[in-house]
């Protein structure tokens, strides 16, 4: 009779550390704690995959849960393998799209995968990991590899996915080549031999093919899976993206626009953002949800908002974004270092906004005159008709709580 594998209680708390805000499948804790036990006895570490189509070449607050429990994998010795879609890329991933997404060419793909790594060393290690391209294998297919790959899986598969079968039932067209993206992502995990895979939810169809595809391709054990939930933006309702700016929060603001952006996010977010965008620990967390009963949650904000912009600024850096904050937005202040503007004529308000880089458009101007969310020397303008004029004295042009221009007299 084979003897029960026995988990040390260790191993249990490093995968429940490692997990935290995670759905690991198939096997849950018990399973993730398996692997690393196994691979502290055995000496040869985990391999963990994260692969990265890097489409556009920001990275937000939201790409950092991941890049947080890579962290951890990193810090236990094992090894992160970072992978480019230098080829999926080209096709373009459909997951949650409502339409064929637009491919990337190589050179594309090359200059935003290079930004990724310079914004990633901020969380990780990026040196000590192993950095692999698809393209290195995924280009030099032949036909009659891609066929036995394809063989795999069947239609009735890839229409299990919400965004296939949504796009199928609203008659939205969906081309062959975005049914081979979740067969090349899986496909990777084989050609680099993935213990574990890491992704978003939206990623759970992708990554858990990529089991199936490593066992019709001979591995004993496929790959694990983790699944990191995905973080809204700002605004607490749309999934932090590049595609709503005003909502997102990136590893490139400054602190002073970091510390303000975590500060206006609603209440109901706090604890999802110390779970996943610190490092606190479980013990902390319970007391913050103690807290949160009794204390003003702006208080246990400000908190979080310094906490996360102190991971990516320097403490100097740090201490004068919640200075700013307390002085302008709590204090009703002006900020000391200020742009400033030559008003060589009069010009409308709208346009002044816009021309100055306050808003994107007339409309989003016009929405925020309606809220009274713009004033000039601390008197609100309501009407969007407004000719501005150069005065003698500088004026002071406020937009929302944290932008500020100084109007100078040409």
């Amino acid at each position: 009779m084979e003897e029960k594998f026995v988990i040390k209680p260790e191993f249990i708390k490093q995968a429940q550390e490692i997990s935290r805000g995670a759905e690991l499948l198939p096997g849950g804790v018990n399973e993730l704690a398996i692997k690393l036990q196994k691979s502290a006895e055995s000496g040869k570490p985990i391999r963990v995959k994260l692969g990265m189509d890097p489409t556009r070449p920001d990275l937000h607050l939201g790409h950092t849960v991941v890049m947080k429990k890579l962290k951890k994998f990193q810090e236990l010795g094992h090894k992160i393998v970072l992978l480019v879609g230098g080829a999926t890329a080209m096709v373009g991933d459909p997951s949650g799209k409502s339409e064929t997404r637009p491919a990337l060419t190589k050179e594309q793909v090359e200059e935003n995968a290079k930004t990724y790594f310079e914004q990633m060393s901020k969380v990780l290690d990026t040196s000590k990991a192993e950095v692999v391209n698809n393209a290195d294998w995924l280009h030099p297919m032949q036909l009659t590899d891609l066929l036995k790959l394809a063989s795999n899986v069947t239609v009735a598969q890839m229409m299990t996915r919400d965004d296939f079968a949504k796009r199928y039932a609203e008659g939205k067209p969906i081309a062959i080549h975005e049914f081979f993206y979740p067969l090349m992502q899986a496909y990777d995990s084989v050609a680099i031999n993935a213990d574990i895979e890491l992704g978003g939810t939206d990623q759970r169809f992708n990554v858990l093919l990529g089991r199936e595809i490593q066992t019709a391709y001979g591995k004993p054990n496929p790959q694990m899976v983790m699944l990191l939930p995905l973080i809204e933006g700002t605004d607490g309702l749309v999934k932090m993206s590049k595609t709503h700016p005003e909502h997102c929060i990136s590893l490139t603001d400054s602190a002073k626009d970091m510390y303000g952006k975590l500060m206006s996010i609603p209440d109901t977010l706090i604890i999802k953002y110390f779970s996943l965008l610190t490092d606190i620990s479980d013990e902390e967390l319970k007391k913050i949800e103690e807290r949160l009963k009794t204390e003003n949650p702006r208080d246990i904000k400000m908190q979080l908002a310094y906490t996360i912009t102190n991971e990516y600024h320097t403490d100097e850096e740090t201490k004068k974004a919640q200075d700013e904050f307390i002085n302008v937005v709590q204090n009703k202040g002006i900020p000391e270092d200020i742009p400033s503007f030559v008003l060589k004529s009069e010009i409308n308000i709208l346009d002044l906004l816009l021309e100055i880089g306050f808003v994107a458009s007339k409309g989003e101007a016009k929405r925020l005159i309606a809220q009274g969310g713009v004033k000039i020397d601390n008197e609100k303008i309501s009407d969007a008709g407004l000719f501005v004029k150069p005065a003698e004295k500088p004026q002071i042009l406020q937009a929302g709580k944290r932008k500020f221009m100084e109007l100078k007299n040409a």
